[in-house]
């Protein structure tokens, strides 16, 4: 049990400060708490959620960093992209972390998230003091069956397989995406699932989602990029992982430690969105890990 003077002080919701930049002409939404000169850690949510999947673990970290968590373009409360492509998200984050003074943080990638936050420290090494993966895949041995309907778009990018990914962005998929491979599913709040069908549902979202979807096979053939950058820079790297991921497998968390031989590496008992469940798990092995 930890002592009065190690135990974490959680901030409450009223702590954090949700505000808006103007990037490269359009508004990025984000939530920020902590203090202004603590380590920095930037937070990047995946599909088809946003910076509010990150609402219980900002509290938790809050009292020892400076977080920021921003909804990427074309989720959440933020601006469609002027590109729907991997490569506009990243260079749009890189301007953002710029602006509002991240000069060098830690960052917690999750998802879509994931190769958005590896683009980013490809381009700029000197920023990344090190990197929290949670279901943030960046090897093949990572990719799960649940890929089969998008490879097929890949391979043949027609209408009729455009169309077939529409069944992503329903009700059902979303709510299976949180649900599945969770062992009480009752613990997996509404909340995250609903606010994300209202924003799936605005004008114009399938369209982004289904080309980044048709996009996300660039980030597959960086993969080696990715894995040379590691080699090279050997950052400090957590993987935390809902085994029972259906989308990012186990063997994507374990390959990290191929390339960063002292990569830190938990699985929890959980599925894609593990902090739905696993928050204070999360939290705890992020504050060990940061130091």
């Amino acid at each position: 049990m930890q002592s009065p003077i190690n135990r974490p002080r959680e901030i409450t919701m009223t702590d954090i400060r949700h505000r808006t930049r103007h990037i490269d002409g359009i508004d990025i939404f984000y939530r920020e708490a902590g203090t202004p000169g603590a380590p920095k850690l930037l937070l990047l949510h995946g599909f088809p959620t946003s910076s509010h999947m990150f609402r219980d673990l900002i509290p938790k970290l809050a009292d020892r960093y400076h977080l920021i968590a921003p909804d990427l373009p074309g989720f959440g409360r933020s601006d469609f992209p002027k590109e729907n492509r991997f490569a506009a998200l990243a260079a749009s984050m890189a301007a953002f972390t710029e602006q509002v003074g991240f000069d060098r943080f830690a960052v917690y990638v999750f998802d879509f998230g994931a190769p958005t936050g590896f683009r980013l420290a490809l381009d700029h090494p000197e920023r990344v003091t090190a990197i929290i993966s949670q279901n943030g895949n960046a090897y093949e041995d990572g990719l799960g069956d649940s890929w089969h309907p998008v490879r097929a778009y890949w391979q043949d990018p027609s209408q009729t397989n455009r169309e077939a990914l529409r069944t992503l962005l329903t009700e059902a998929t979303t709510i299976w995406q949180y649900t599945h491979g969770v062992p009480a599913p009752e613990r997996v709040s509404p909340d995250g699932y609903t606010l994300d069908m209202h924003y799936l549902e605005r004008d114009g979202m399938a369209d982004v989602q289904l080309d980044l979807f048709g996009d996300y096979r660039h980030n597959i053939a960086l993969y080696p990029a990715f894995q040379d950058y590691f080699r090279t820079y050997q950052p400090r790297v957590l993987a935390v992982w809902g085994q029972n991921d259906p989308f990012f497998r186990p063997p994507g968390a374990d390959a990290f430690k191929r390339d960063v031989p002292e990569a830190e590496v938990r699985f929890f008992d959980t599925g894609h969105f593990a902090l739905e469940t696993h928050a204070d798990e999360i939290a705890a092995a992020i504050r060990e890990f940061l130091g």
